[in-house]
């Protein structure tokens, strides 16, 4: 099958760090032998303009390449330069922020219907994303099957935490705790700082940058790390006990999935994707609003064994290849509908 994909973000040599979940499930289609080519844009910078250059370059892949399908990340505005490949079926992937810009900015609930309308099919990385686009675009319903973007588990698997620490310079009394984002209010960072200094124990280490950082700085117990390369992601998990993401909302929860590949207890938000695949032998789900919960889901998650090979086979469900085998199922019977002139049967928003 030729793939034709269309996403706003992608590692680049600038940006080695962008989209690397859009990467990760394009080598996981290839290497099930299917033909992909990429019109992205592998960079945040060019402001407004860069949306002309991203509709250049997938106008330009689908009349060169003519693919069977077009398979967009983002339902805005990405999945509307996907819907101006008209040549192909387009299937659209939805990934939070685009969800919850519906309704937020103007003029992009109106962008979205468009989209949804046009697309074969919707893809929602979590259930719980699945839930909210329908609840702004009711013609969603119906349309909608929840594949998440996957975790790879040769990359993230167990390592030698000891040694992670001496190479990171992270070392000290235990429980290790570990945030890795951007230190926004979002992430809620600020709230899980406050729940770690009622413990009056252990380390908590920042790895992310961002606007709250001067409210986490000076802190006891608090190392702030700085943003660092995507690829130094694994050595971080390893020299940690508890990987902590008590985000305000969580759309699915990428970080958490990697952390419990690497045999990494959780702590993990109840808003959002984070229920639908942290159990509780895994991690603690908490009240992101409540910080004396927040408390609590450090105590109890530092408890759990580590490394905790439950957790690695919780993500083992997850395996990138086993995603895209789904997502693979889902584009199939997209170009076929669109080669015999058959509409897609609605699947009513199951998982596939």
């Amino acid at each position: 099958m030729r793939i034709l994909v269309v996403s706003q973000m992608y590692p680049g040599p600038h940006d080695p760090d962008l989209g690397t979940f859009v990467q990760d499930t394009v080598e996981a289609l290839r290497a099930r032998g299917h033909d992909v080519e990429l019109a992205v844009l592998t960079s945040r910078a060019g402001g407004k303009l860069r949306w002309l250059t991203l509709s250049r370059l997938a106008l330009a892949a689908a009349r060169r390449w003519r693919p069977d399908v077009v398979h967009a990340h983002f339902l805005f505005p990405t999945g509307l330069i996907g819907a101006l490949t008209d040549r192909a079926p387009l299937v659209v992937t939805a990934h939070g922020q685009d969800v919850h810009n519906v309704g937020a900015i103007p003029g992009v609930r109106l962008a979205t219907r468009a989209v949804i309308r046009r697309a074969a099919a919707v893809v929602a990385v979590s259930d719980y994303l699945r839930r909210e686009l329908e609840m702004r675009i009711p013609a969603a319903r119906g349309k909608i099957e929840v594949v998440d973007s996957g975790v790879d588990l040769e990359r993230f698997r167990a390592a030698n935490p000891e040694r992670a620490r001496g190479e990171l310079g992270w070392s000290g009394e235990g429980p290790a705790f570990l945030c890795i984002g951007s230190l926004s209010a979002r992430k809620n960072v600020v709230r899980l700082a406050d729940a770690f200094a009622t413990l009056d124990r252990g380390r908590l280490a920042f790895v992310g940058d961002g606007p709250e950082r001067p409210q986490l700085e000076g802190r006891r117990g608090v190392t702030i790390v700085g943003a660092v390369p995507h690829d130094r992601i694994p050595r971080w998990l390893a020299a940690c006990d508890v990987v902590c993401q008590p985000s305000v909302v969580e759309p699915f929860g990428q970080v958490l999935l990697e952390a419990m590949a690497c045999e990494r207890s959780v702590v993990a938000t109840r808003v959002g994707g984070p229920p639908e695949f942290v159990p509780p032998e895994a991690g603690i789900l908490v009240d992101p609003l409540d910080v004396a919960a927040i408390a609590r889901g450090l105590e109890r998650a530092a408890a759990l064994p580590t490394p905790n090979a439950r957790a690695r086979a919780a993500a083992s469900e997850h395996d990138v290849r086993l995603q895209a085998a789904r997502l693979e199922a889902i584009l199939e019977r997209a170009a076929l509908a669109h080669e015999t002139r058959k509409p897609l049967q609605p699947h009513r928003g199951r998982r596939a």
